[in-house]
């Protein structure tokens, strides 16, 4: 009984771990990009979702640093980003149209 009991919790905090990430798409423009951090720096709009709810210029990690080659400063983007427990990620990122 004990083995069952385990396993349902380990269960349990899988789910809970893997629904913790919170996803948001913005509007912003690229103020800066750091490709040896693998890091950009977007001024946008709020994010309420993400609990933002002013605009805001804030350092981002990047999922992929291959992303940070498509931009350059200046340029609008939209982006979609998620918070995690080692803080803000954008996980896409393309230029506005």
């Amino acid at each position: 009984m004990n083995r069952i009991i385990c396993i349902v919790a380990a269960l349990a905090l899988t789910v809970g771990v893997g629904t913790s990430a919170k996803a948001a798409s913005i509007s912003g423009e690229v103020k800066k990009i750091d490709e040896a951090a693998g890091k950009i720096t977007l001024k946008h709009g709020a994010a309420k979702s993400l609990g933002m709810d002013e605009p805001m210029t804030m350092v981002y990690r990047v999922k992929d640093p291959a992303m940070l080659k498509q931009v350059k400063v200046g340029d609008k983007v939209s982006f979609e980003a998620e918070e995690a427990a080692a803080g803000y990620t954008v996980t896409k990122l393309q230029k506005a149209k």
